[in-house]
């Protein structure tokens, strides 16, 4: 069997090491049209920063070490040009313009994404040039790294606030550079729904990098003092520019051969990795996967996936029936010393799937507070109502956010429940958890909403509550806390001195508590409602309540108006 590939990085030299593995036999040819294969993209921002300081680092194998080992015959710097799906070729050109044609008996395509570059007036025309880049291949990242060498550029504009954009303003940071992101949308790490985002902008703030929020770019020139660049209603000098504001399916060679592209441009396959000829498979960014959860076409460029993807079309063409059941887009991100990670639906996606879902609010510490170095997290978790279902999780904190995240990322492809995750035993010792960790917490945060031990109001609720004296607004935190800050119309009234002072409250108003982080006012609740009171528990209470209002509130569809305002914070 001759098996021809074309991409060597995450899936297709993952397709190829997983065949030769299956097949001794078989005559594989790997055709990648870079000088490097199966490199680590995802580790290029730390080589501009200087965390990994070798080149070589960033390569798991070179065309030479993976001819060695697996006996296949790497060709780089060629590029597939056209497929004839009926002689069953692919035309190849070399990197001096000579073009040949290679047969195949099975093919398989993961030629990866490309950077969107938007149609910004000047940016199109300049991206490639002197200060302005993308950052996808080793040879990107040696050209930045050159740049900042030779060049010592003392501002940049990063365009684009998702992964590589954050990662790479870190890196940027570090090399010594003033740095402003600038991002189109209300919020940064679109996986992240507003209210998480916000934590995360914060401490980007308090790093040095600036944001410009809601601030779509709208031109792109050069001058003689550098590059000047105009953002919603502000002008830029720059001397580095990175463009990081997406990518998009690399499908130029399918559409040559009349292969089915998806709305996203993403190649169409089947759960076998299979195109709609039999005898093509494609893997990886290119193609466009199944979610897990809601079962609509989705783009998932992340390595993870697109390695799990080769396997499954080498199994395939090596005739072992392995299946891809979807993806729910596990990923995070570490921005100086904070981790962000994500999986499964965020509230928006949910929504807009039609779900009928409920979120939570928990923030815990990462090993039992009374061991040496414990930090706390935030994490939001998204579930289904009735079922209890866990679809999704955000978080964001320091220590131990990475373990917890794949803990809950297994209970969404697991289908566990809220009930599931209170009976999970994991494992406690002092310096790594505490005896209820803050998965169980999720866990047990959900199901006192599912079982009605606790009702909730959530951030973009509180514009709405009247202050008229038809509902009572309580604050349990204590007089200290209150006088630092507060929210307009809740009256204090610390825990520990509320069973003493019920009779101040009236029995016959809905009551509205919060407290810091929400456990205080979970406290009060129950105390509340044991006593004749309709209590509501502020989920996430003031902590993220002033994360929200420091970013200045919400004004998405999902929520509306958020209305909120400074108030006495």
């Amino acid at each position: 069997m001759k098996v021809v590939i074309i991409g060597g990085v995450a899936g297709g030299a993952s397709a190829a090491a997983r065949l030769r593995r299956l097949d001794e036999h078989a005559q594989i040819i790997l055709i990648e049209r870079g000088a490097y294969i199966s490199y680590a993209n995802c580790g290029l921002p730390y080589y501009i920063g200087g965390e990994i300081e070798e080149q070589e680092a960033l390569t798991l194998q070179t065309p030479e070490s993976f001819r060695r080992r697996f006996r296949v015959d790497v060709r780089v710097e060629q590029e597939a040009v056209a497929i004839d799906r009926q002689r069953k070729t692919v035309t190849i050109r070399r990197r001096g313009g000579e073009s040949y044609e290679e047969s195949y008996d099975k093919l398989l395509l993961s030629p990866g994404a490309e950077p969107l570059v938007p149609p910004v007036p000047g940016l199109r025309e300049l991206t490639g040039e002197e200060g302005v880049f993308t950052l996808r291949t080793i040879p990107d990242a040696l050209s930045i790294d050159a740049f900042i060498r030779d060049r010592r550029p003392r501002t940049a504009v990063v365009l684009g606030g998702g992964y590589i954009g954050l990662e790479m303003a870190e890196n940027l940071v570090k090399a010594g550079l003033s740095v402003t992101v600038v991002e189109q949308a209300d919020h940064v790490i679109a996986p992240l729904d507003f209210d998480m985002a916000c934590e995360v902008e914060r401490y980007l703030e308090s790093k040095g990098v600036t944001l410009l929020l809601n601030s779509p770019l709208t031109s792109v020139s050069r001058t003689d003092g550098g590059l000047l660049l105009r953002a919603g209603e502000q002008t830029l000098a720059a001397d580095l520019l990175l463009v990081a504001a997406g990518v998009r399916p690399e499908n130029s060679l399918v559409k040559v051969a009349d292969l089915s592209v998806g709305r996203r441009g993403g190649i169409l396959v089947d759960e076998h990795m299979r195109t709609e000829d039999s005898s093509i498979y494609a893997v990886g960014d290119a193609v466009e996967v199944r979610n897990l959860l809601t079962g609509e076409a989705q783009q998932l460029p992340l390595a993870g996936p697109a390695n799990k993807q080769g396997r499954i079309a080498a199994d395939n063409i090596a005739g072992i029936g392995s299946v891809y059941k979807g993806g729910q887009g596990s990923s995070i991100l570490k921005l100086f010393d904070m981790t962000v990670a994500v999986t499964g639906l965020n509230e928006f996606s949910a929504a807009a799937a039609g779900m009928d879902y409920d979120k939570v609010f928990t923030f815990s510490a990462s090993h039992a507070t009374y061991y040496p170095g414990a930090s706390n997290m935030t994490v939001k978790t998204v579930f289904e109502k009735g079922t209890g279902r866990i679809l999704g999780a955000q978080l964001v904190g320091f220590e131990g956010v990475d373990k917890r995240c794949d803990v809950l990322s297994v209970a969404v492809r697991a289908g566990m429940t809220a009930t599931d995750l209170t009976e999970l035993e994991l494992c406690y010792a002092p310096p790594f958890s505490s005896a209820k960790d803050p998965v169980n917490m999720a866990g047990y945060v959900i199901e006192n909403v599912l079982t009605g031990k606790v009702k909730q109001f959530h951030w973009h609720d509180v514009a709405g509550l009247p202050r008229d004296g038809s509902v009572t607004l309580l604050d349990v935190r204590t007089p200290g806390e209150y006088a630092r800050g507060h929210i307009d119309g809740f009256r204090n009234l610390p825990l520990d001195s509320l069973r003493d002072r019920l009779s101040e409250l009236d029995r016959s108003k809905p009551l509205y508590v919060h407290c810091q982080t929400g456990l205080r006012s979970y406290l009060a609740c129950r105390i509340l409602s044991q006593n004749g009171f309709d209590c509501y528990n502020f989920a996430g209470s003031y902590r993220l309540y002033q994360n929200v209002l420091s970013r200045g509130g919400c004004d998405r569809a999902l929520c509306g108006p958020c209305g909120i305002t400074a108030g006495k914070v």
